[in-house]
């Protein structure tokens, strides 16, 4: 289905809990109140939104969190959807921790491909980002992911006097390992707004500067908006996601469901449309879900402001929207 600026909306991203294992202090820094179970969404209404969703012309989805595999059940979700009519592609993001031991269930529901959230190679930064000494279970999440033939990303938000002097070493992942290593630029949401972004431009310099000439590489790497260049002898490719230096709006793709039931048409705004009420106060499930996914698509605004702070209306935290 396409939006009111003619964009082929065809990408759903799903958080299916605000429930994580770690406190990754730009996401869900310790005080940040959790909601009730009987608040978020069940599987089985998951899945009917998601079924209405494909009915629009969503193909791709995402499952994200808070941490996806902290749910009990996840892999069996991941399978659902993938037996959805339309549904042609379901990948994850998670924090890795638990992928090691989940990965055999995820691969056997036929899992499309896993993006890692590491910001930090050092145990000592990623205690302090975390709060959390688990950077080898992450590690070993990604090496079991990549050896398990599962296509295989590693996404890192730089910080300004945090880990922005660790891009060499992250960009290293991708030398021998096919992985995409890709910086996000900090997005200016809850907590957010509180860290200044490390461009892409900037860093996409130094990156050049250090490992030689980058060449553009126009694969097919995912349904995100991430620009990839390709350097020479690494098995990867390196990608960024200029959220603050690169606005990619021309070409969203993509819509989001809050673990609440809420569907958001721009991360930007804090306008939703409300799905959980439809599934439990309508009776016809399936066209009331229908009509309110076709009317936030058709709403999705043309552009974000996150260039400008005092424009942002959305005040909620990225652990209650879904990464």
């Amino acid at each position: 289905m396409k939006d009111s600026f003619g964009r082929e909306i065809n990408y759903l991203r799903i958080s299916i809990t605000d429930r994580c294992n770690l406190r990754c202090r730009y996401c869900m820094p310790e005080g940040i109140q959790q909601v009730h179970m009987h608040e978020i969404l069940s599987y089985e209404e998951i899945l009917e939104i998601a079924k209405a969703a494909a009915s629009l012309g969503i193909t791709k989805i995402k499952v994200t969190g808070g941490e996806p595999l902290v749910r009990l059940g996840c892999a069996d979700l991941v399978k659902r959807l993938k037996e959805i009519p339309g549904i042609e592609q379901v990948t994850m993001t998670t924090n890795g921790i638990l992928l090691k031991q989940n990965l055999p269930a995820l691969k056997e529901a036929g899992i499309d491909a896993i993006n890692v959230s590491l910001d930090t190679l050092k145990p000592e930064v990623f205690r302090m980002i975390t709060g959390s000494d688990r950077l080898q279970e992450v590690k070993a999440g990604i090496e079991t992911s990549v050896s398990g033939g599962i296509r295989t990303k590693v996404n890192t938000v730089l910080q300004t006097g945090v880990n922005d002097g660790e891009w060499k070493d992250l960009v290293r992942l991708s030398k021998d390992l096919p992985i995409d290593v890709r910086f996000i630029e900090m997005m200016p949401i809850g907590y957010g707004k509180k860290y200044p972004p490390v461009s892409n431009e900037d860093l996409k310099k130094q990156i050049e500067a250090e490992f030689g000439p980058i060449e553009e590489d126009h694969r097919v790497h995912g349904n995100g908006p991430a620009e990839y260049v390709r350097l020479s002898g690494f098995a990867g490719s390196i990608g960024f996601i200029g959220a603050i230096h690169g606005k990619f709006c021309s070409s969203c793709n993509r819509i989001r469901l809050t673990s609440m039931g809420k569907l958001k048409p721009c991360l930007c705004y804090g306008d939703t449309v409300d799905l959980r009420s439809i599934l439990r106060d309508q009776n016809d499930h399936q066209e009331g879900l229908k009509q309110a996914i076709a009317e936030a698509i058709t709403e999705k605004p043309q552009a974000h402001c996150f260039e400008q702070l005092n424009r942002i209306t959305e005040e909620q935290e990225m652990i209650e929207i879904g990464g």
